[in-house]
């Protein structure tokens, strides 16, 4: 078996990011990805638009061209398949990666398909995966989704759009635009801080106007084919109700960092244990890159300041090698 001189578990701009870096130091590596290129990006809503501009999503020095200055999904996949193909880069694809142990002085690496073996391991496998569960009665039912695709499936549905950030507010208004019944339940006193500048007016004007029912301050209690209880400041109320759009947050695969011997911090957080100036973690020649640095704070990291942690890692890695 060859052993490469790194694997990357992650194939989304980050993971892509490393592999580029890889290549130009001239080191060996394979990235396993679980899913498609990208996979996390392709599960993005279909309309989603940026909130950081082209340039600021290039990896590799490559440049990212796009219509407007924030791009959209659509452009985002299309520059990163092309990025990853023109660069050859060495991807498996739908390869979920089940096991990582040291060996010797290496690494075994364990796929649903086969074992590798590596020197080195970048963990780059982001945080949108695993939803944030409501814990409540019903979430199990088939109407209660935690992800969000299109709006056109909505149309003229009693729809409850749990949250208030950016995922949330989008499906709001794209909802409600298709001709959905929304209603928001937001457990704070308001929309978002985070939520993007140009949609925060559009989406509390809604609100103000009554075009979009929101109750602040409130949770939902549980749900039921046709209905929802949302408990609000004034006492319970039930709703009429066709679908629910939990869209309550994402959060790294925790389990498999400690699987892989990765410490975590022991407060909510779970902030995993790295070393901020070569990206190492406290598993000797493993390393973590992107937004799975953040733990629970996955609003912390994203593409723009994390794509440097790739030349952090391959720097630090080309240097150890050359001892």
């Amino acid at each position: 078996m060859d052993t490469y001189d790194i694997l990357i578990v992650g194939a989304g701009p980050i993971g892509i990011a490393c592999g580029l870096a890889a290549q130009k130091a001239g080191l060996s590596y394979v990235i396993a990805e679980k899913g498609c290129l990208t996979n996390s990006l392709y599960n993005y809503p279909l309309y989603m638009t940026f909130f950081s501009t082209s340039e600021r999503l290039e990896v590799g020095g490559i440049p990212f061209v796009s219509i407007s200055a924030k791009p959209m999904r659509p452009e985002a996949l299309e520059y990163y398949r092309r990025v990853t193909i023109s660069n050859h880069l060495n991807v498996r694809l739908f390869e979920p990666v089940e096991d990582i142990k040291r060996t010797g002085d290496d690494y075994t690496i364990t796929t649903d398909k086969t074992t590798y073996k590596a020197r080195h391991v970048i963990i780059a496998t982001g945080f949108y995966d695993i939803p944030n569960m409501l814990n409540i009665p019903g979430e199990h039912l088939a109407k209660v989704n935690h992800y969000y695709k299109d709006p056109h499936f909505y149309a003229a549905q009693k729809v409850v759009v749990i949250g208030a950030n950016n995922s949330s507010v989008d499906a709001a208004l794209e909802t409600y635009r298709k001709g959905a019944d929304v209603t928001m339940v937001i457990r704070e006193e308001g929309i978002g801080k985070r939520v993007k500048y140009w949609v925060k007016p559009d989406i509390e004007n809604r609100i103000k106007e009554g075009s979009i029912k929101a109750y602040f301050h409130s949770h939902v209690k549980a749900v039921r084919e046709n209905e929802v209880d949302i408990l609000t400041p004034e006492g319970m109320v039930t709703i009429q109700n066709d679908f629910v759009l939990a869209l309550t947050g994402y959060q790294p695969n925790f389990n498999f960092l400690e699987k892989v011997g990765i410490t975590l911090s022991r407060d909510a957080k779970k902030y995993p244990t790295y070393n901020p100036d070569t990206m190492e973690t406290n598993m000797p020649d493993v390393y973590l890159a992107g937004v799975v640095c953040g733990g629970m704070d996955t609003h912390v990291w994203f593409i723009e300041n994390s794509r440097d942690h790739a030349d952090k890692i391959i720097t630090h890695i080309a240097g150890k090698m050359r001892e």
